[in-house]
């Protein structure tokens, strides 16, 4: 089918500080991601999603940024990057990077200079506001990461803006010199040869230029950004994200990336309610004129249930157009590993992350793996001293630090740190890590890894589950079923995410021929045989 690449791709997320070291620092670099290439590409992914490398204090772990055009030392250097971009092309491989433009770090130049004074070439760069008469804050607004999104600057003796860390100033978009600056970013890193960007925290872009308070947030049981033990839930964020005006900026994001051959492509995160979410991926990837895909937090927060999974689908379904589009993801740097936060049982923990495997990559729209995620690997358990994640610390241990899903990828088992890298890791390799190392999980056909890899290929060819329509059936007692279809084909698939063995009849009238898919579940007499966290695959044949 005459599709671009992006279409359907499934993305693999690399962190970089935990992927791959070569040296003895105990943080991972780009030498250390090109090293690992043939690995990622021998998973059958279409492209790698890098998180930032960039110049950074590090307080955000390189999401507070000080240097857009340049690559930490902590990373390597622009010449390792370039080496990098080379070893992903030559295996086929995309490469997207991760932009963070809402904001950047207080240590960036045009952050030192618009903090100087009101009259500065740069003073209107980030969002500035007068205190109010008693002194207090501009208006209600709340940072993502615990109060108020207000901090103080004593030589400007006003307000600025920062939705995350205060030292996480936000850029003023309502500036035209602003959106030309990060334009400029952008097009020096696609001329580079970078096939695309993440963006981060993409309806994050503009506030409310009247600066209104947002209003309390209603009780209406929709999935929220930040849990409840964060005052953040508190408002709907109406007033200080996902503004109007962001639309004709992304079309201008649109346009830049358009001149440059080879389907360049725009992902964005969308850090929004459940419901507001979904509204945005229409209006964001819908017309064909801003981004190209977006993905949504739903399955980053929802439940391994058939109910769960059922109203997702029928949400989506009828609310994306044929020209809209969504990127499935399960896990990213963010959460904690979808293993550990569905609360699967550690002895299925094996056999229920295949389930996943299946389950994520046979939903209507693109799919991003995040790494480790096809090793199986669990959330491991971090103690206070170990952590270094600002919002972990802040809110432990009621919220979970997201260090635990940024722990370092164990290669090999019986090496020291795991093969990871020469000197102590930055975050620790946990024992139930080291015994789903890559050396001993390729040793084992029967490995989560080697069942990721049949699954991608599977994936490859069936193009039914990467363009085809989707629909739900109606099995009963806990299973999810799901119609792939065209014109000319339908294939069913059936999930039975729980850690119960089932046994389910196929509708009446159907028969089933089998797929192929690399799972257990067996068809016998009209009747679906599923083991716990067991699948099927088949294509609906006549009678």
């Amino acid at each position: 089918m005459d599709q671009p690449w992006w279409k359907g791709a499934v993305i693999y997320q690399i962190y970089p500080r935990s992927f791959n070291e070569c040296g003895e620092r105990g943080v991972g670099n780009l030498r250390g991601v090109a090293e690992r290439m043939d690995y990622v590409a021998a998973l059958g992914v279409d492209a790698v999603w890098l998180s930032p490398f960039f110049c950074s204090p590090m307080l955000d772990m390189g999401y507070d940024v000080s240097d857009y055009c340049d690559v930490d030392p902590l990373f390597g250097s622009l010449e390792d990057f370039d080496e990098l971009i080379e070893a992903a092309h030559t295996r086929g491989l995309k490469v997207l990077i991760d932009l963070v433009l809402s904001h950047s770090s207080d240590q960036h130049p045009w952050f030192r200079e618009s903090r100087q004074d009101r009259t500065n070439p740069r003073a209107d760069w980030y969002v500035w506001a007068d205190p109010k008469p008693d002194g207090s804050p501009p208006n209600n607004w709340l940072s993502l990461f615990g109060g108020s999104a207000w901090a103080w600057s004593s030589r400007r003796r006003q307000y600025f803006l920062h939705n995350f860390l205060p030292e996480q100033p936000d850029l003023n978009f309502h500036n035209p010199e602003v959106q030309a600056a990060v334009l400029d970013v952008a097009a020096f890193w696609l001329a580079r040869g970078v096939d695309g960007f993440r963006l981060d925290t993409v309806n994050f872009y503009f506030h409310d230029a009247e600066l209104r308070d947002n209003p309390v947030a209603r009780a209406d049981g929709q999935l929220r950004l930040a849990p409840d033990s964060n005052p953040y839930s508190f408002q709907e964020h109406v007033f200080d994200k996902s503004r109007p005006e962001n639309d004709e900026f992304l079309r201008k994001f649109r346009r830049l990336i358009e001149r440059y051959d080879g389907d360049r492509v725009l992902l964005g995160e969308l850090g929004e309610d459940s419901s507001r979410a979904l509204e945005l991926l229409v209006d964001y990837t819908g017309d064909g004129t801003k981004l190209h895909m977006g993905y949504c937090f739903d399955l980053l927060y929802g439940e391994l249930t058939a109910e769960c999974f059922h109203e997702h689908i029928r949400r989506y379904d009828n609310c994306l157009r044929d020209t809209a589009w969504h990127c499935n993801v399960f896990s990213n740097h963010d959460v904690v590993r979808h293993i550990s936060r569905w609360k699967v049982p550690e002895v299925e923990h094996d056999q229920a992350a295949k389930l996943c495997a299946g389950l994520l990559l046979s939903l209507r729209g693109s799919a991003c793996l995040y790494q480790g995620e096809e090793l199986g690997l669990p959330e491991p358990k971090l103690s206070l001293d170990e952590l270094t994640d600002p919002y972990g610390i802040r809110f432990w241990p009621d919220i979970p630090s997201r260090d635990g899903c940024r722990t370092p990828i164990p290669w090999n088992a019986g090496n020291e740190h795991a093969g990871f890298s020469r000197g102590r890791p930055w975050l620790p390799v946990k024992p139930e890590h080291r015994r789903k190392a890559v050396d001993v999980q390729e040793r084992d056909e029967n490995s989560v890894l080697g069942h990721y890899r049949r699954l991608i290929a599977w994936r490859k060819a069936h193009p039914l589950l990467k363009y085809g329509s989707i629909d739900t059936l109606d099995t009963g007692d806990g299973i999810l079923g799901i119609r792939r279809f065209d014109g000319k084909q339908a294939l069913l698939l059936f999930f039975n995410p729980t850690n119960d063995a089932a046994s389910v009849p196929l509708p009446s009238g159907w028969q089933c021929r089998s797929a192929q898919m690399p799972f257990d579940g067996v068809l016998s007499n009209g009747r679906l045989e599923l083991p716990p966290y067991g699948a099927y695959a088949g294509y609906l044949a006549a009678e």
